[in-house]
């Protein structure tokens, strides 16, 4: 059971996002929150059972609390990402941010460090690896803000007060969020391994899940934009910058797929 609670969790992610275009209005809010707490159980009961408590604790400790710390910060003050403010949509807030924000940032912090980890794992250890894989980390998961940003704002869940200036066929979006998404991005990858312990710089077979999950929030999301929620210009920027942890993922994992065993 163990072994195959991550794969359950992801194909009820994956069912979840699949009728999030179906839905509109309360139902597709409420569907919002439901994805966002699966895909937070995913990331943690994953770093659990392959980890240990350290690392989840760890994950906790970075992700969900840095990551509502720098958004009350946000609310409060505009730093790091600009003046902001959120709906009533996402359920109960605490400083003015929804509780369920600083899930999401676990949700996807997790693969996106287990995919710097794969893509980095040839490289010679000592400081040009720990750099390359907080960079590749830190890209990996700033990057899916290009899609998740448009998607919120035209859902009505935050809005900017001064969205300017913003990125070609993205506004209401200032291009300050995605800067303060590369810094606490940063911040959190850089503590996140000394906190978490060793573990946290191997992988195996174990973390097939995470891959699945970061290459599938991947491939839907520019898909979704695409065609489905009628979001070309975010299918364009998110297919792009993900890309850059994304492709080279999926083309290791084929070829791994393929190699003799």
């Amino acid at each position: 059971m163990r072994r195959h609670l991550p794969w359950l969790l992801l194909g009820t992610l994956i069912l979840a996002q699949i009728c999030y275009p179906l839905t509109d209005g309360t139902t597709r809010a409420r569907l919002t929150v439901a994805t966002v707490l699966l895909g937070y159980l995913l990331s943690v009961a994953h770093a659990l059972l392959t980890r240990g408590p350290r690392t989840a604790v760890a994950l906790v400790a970075v992700a969900t609390g840095g990551g509502f710390a720098i958004e009350a910060l946000g609310v409060a003050t505009g730093f790091p990402f600009g003046t902001y403010d959120y709906s009533g949509q996402l359920g109960p807030k605490l400083a003015g941010v929804p509780l369920i924000i600083p899930l999401a940032w676990t949700w996807m912090a997790w693969p996106a460090w287990l995919a710097a980890v794969r893509l980095t794992g040839r490289l010679a250890p000592g400081g040009p690896r720990r750099l390359a894989r907080i960079a590749l980390a830190t890209v990996g998961l700033a990057t899916w803000d290009l899609f998740l940003d448009p998607q919120m704002v035209a859902e009505g869940h935050w809005r900017w007060l001064d969205p300017t200036p913003a990125l070609p066929g993205l506004p209401g979006i200032p291009i300050s969020n995605y800067l303060g998404w590369l810094l606490f991005a940063v911040a959190m990858m850089t503590a996140l391994r000394p906190l978490a312990g060793p573990d946290v710089d191997r992988t195996g077979p174990a973390d097939h899940p995470m891959y699945a999950l970061y290459l599938w929030t991947y491939f839907s999301s520019v898909l979704a934009h695409a065609v489905f929620l009628d979001l070309p210009a975010s299918a364009v920027w998110g297919g792009v910058g993900m890309a850059v942890t994304a492709l080279p993922l999926t083309v290791l994992l084929a070829r791994a797929r393929r190699a003799p065993r």
